[in-house]
This record gives structure tokens, C-alpha cells and sequence, in this order.
């Protein structure tokens, strides 16, 4: 049997005739014409190889062959029922579902312990992973179902994902709590002459904060530059260097905290999804718990 054939309403069909016992009742039940029932029954009879039901006075008796497929017939329609009807649904307390995500810092340190927590209430049997992908990767992990949510800057941008901004901070400069440089404060000469810990995703080029002091003719010294926000603190408590954090990571670690002596743009984070995920039930709930716990990140929290 060839099951690039098999065509599922057949046994719609085939189910309808096997409990009504007729053409016109299955047709009937089915709310299509009783010519419609007959071709689809013939499709399957010739499908099948056998004739499936014989006709008894009445009524449609069915053969052996009908009565040993009816079972997993059904089964598999009823299956495939359920499936639909969970699209649609989700129930929390009781799945076992598990997210991926991809982000950095923000989600990692500061939304997503208020997530699990939150979650071991409300859905003790979901879990989530989180590891690092690059951006150029996101939407096709996305569309293949591998990825199921992405947290970055809004500047990311791509028209097969939708987003939503969930949090927004500000920068920070941050030192370990003895610096010798910065018993009197934080000014712009003294943040200028100290080395810094760039933290930047890209191997060169400026950031936020360099465009900032690039506009006022100035320059930081910076002498190590790295990928993650994570590594920061145990730099900075072995060294003299500063660093230019948001807010609400740098406020997780034992650091000496300073606002910056020059205006930075706040930073937005956004959740990212596939727009094929979009009225997914399961997906749409943890969208609703993500931003829900996401709600008091803002820059002056």
C-alpha cells in the first residue's frame, strides 16, 4: 500500500458508515451528500482491496477486513482529534512540555530564576533550557521548531519573527568595592583615565557607550574586551578595571555601583518568536508568563 495515498477523511467516512450502518445516514452525520459518501467509499475499497461492507436488506454489514481496521481506525482518528483540540488548549498544571530559549545575560541572570520559580507553582512538570545561538541562526532554529523564544535588543529585526519588549534598563558603571580610584565618586575624567572591561558581541567596533562619548570628543580606555556580562564581576574584583553594566544584572553582584557621568540611551530587550508559533495555545501561555515576570524590569526599578 502506497501511504502517500492514504487520505484520512476516508476514514472519517469509513467510521461514519461503520456506526450509522448506512450511506444515507453516514451522509447524514457527515453533512455531505450521499454520492460523496459512496465515492469515498469506493476510493477506499479499492485502496484497501476489499469491499469493506456488503449491503444486508437495509443496511451495510461490514466484512472481516472492516471490523479488524475499525478499532485503529478509530483510535487514530480520535488521536488526531485530541491533537487538534490541544492547538488550542493548554493545560499547564499538568504538561510536561519544555521550552528552549536562546539568550544572553538578562534573561539568564535575572528573568528566568523568577520564571522557574513562578513555574514550579503554577506548571511543576514544564521545564526550560537556555543556550547561546547566533543571531544568524535564530530564524531558521525558530521555523524548525528547535528554538521556541529569543531575547535580545529590539534593534533585531526580521519579518518571519514577531516580538514584544519585555524589559528595559539603564547602564551603570561598576568597580570592585575597594577601588582606590573612586573613593571620592565616579566623574567623567576619573571614568575616562580607568581601564575598562568592554563587554561587546561583535570582535571590534563601538557600542552605546562609545557612540555616547564619541559625540561629546571624548574616549575610555579600554584594555579587555569579551562577549558576556557574566565574566565582569570576577575581572573586576581581581583588578583595577571598571565596566558599564545594566542595571538590574550589575545589582546581583558584590560591586560598587556608580551612575555614569555621561547620558546613555536605556536598553531594550525584546522576546522573539516565529510568527508560526503565534497562536500557539502552549506558546501563547508562556509568552504571558515571561512578560509577566519580565514586568518590573524598567529603568528606574
Amino acid at each position: 500500500m502506497n501511504l502517500h495515498r492514504i487520505d484520512l477523511n476516508l476514514f472519517a467516512v469509513f467510521d461514519a458508515i461503520y456506526t450509522a450502518g448506512s450511506l444515507t445516514k453516514a451522509a447524514d452525520v457527515l453533512c455531505i451528500t450521499q454520492p460523496a459518501v459512496s465515492n469515498s467509499l469506493a476510493r477506499l475499497r479499492e485502496m484497501l482491496n476489499d469491499p469493506l461492507f456488503v449491503r444486508t436488506g437495509h443496511s451495510m454489514t461490514p466484512t472481516p477486513a472492516a471490523q479488524n481496521i475499525i478499532g485503529p481506525a478509530r483510535q487514530a482518528l480520535a488521536l488526531l482529534r485530541t491533537s487538534v483540540q490541544q492547538s488550542h488548549v493548554f493545560d499547564a498544571a499538568n504538561s510536561s512540555k519544555s521550552f528552549n530559549f536562546s539568550s544572553r545575560d538578562l534573561l539568564e541572570v535575572s528573568i528566568m530564576p523568577r520564571l522557574i520559580a513562578k513555574l514550579q507553582t503554577v506548571a511543576p512538570g514544564v521545564s526550560l533550557t537556555n543556550y547561546e545561538i547566533s543571531r544568524h541562526e535564530v530564524v531558521s532554529a525558530m521555523a524548525n521548531g528547535s528554538l521556541d523564544f529569543f531575547v535580545d535588543a529590539s534593534t533585531f529585526s526580521d519579518p518571519h519573527l514577531n516580538k514584544q519588549k519585555i524589559a528595559s534598563d539603564r547602564f551603570v558603571a561598576v568597580s570592585r568595592k575597594d577601588h582606590p580610584a573612586l573613593r571620592e565618586g565616579m566623574s567623567l575624567d576619573i571614568f575616562l583615565s580607568l581601564p575598562h572591561f568592554n563587554v561587546a558581541h561583535r570582535k571590534s567596533g563601538a557600542g552605546p557607550i562609545d557612540f555616547e562619548l564619541d559625540k561629546i570628543g571624548k574616549k575610555r580606555n579600554v584594555v579587555m574586551r569579551g562577549q558576556h556580562f557574566l565574566t565582569v564581576p570576577s575581572t573586576l574584583v581581581k583588578t583595577d578595571l571598571i565596566a558599564c553594566m545594566p542595571y538590574h544584572l550589575a545589582k546581583h553582584y558584590d560591586l560598587a555601583m556608580y551612575e555614569l557621568p555621561v547620558k546613555i540611551p536605556n536598553v531594550d530587550y525584546c522576546l522573539y518568536w516565529h510568527v508560526s508559533a503565534d497562536l500557539d495555545a502552549a506558546h501563547q501561555w508562556m509568552r504571558e508568563q515571561i512578560i509577566d515576570v519580565a514586568k518590573i524590569y524598567n529603568p528606574d526599578a
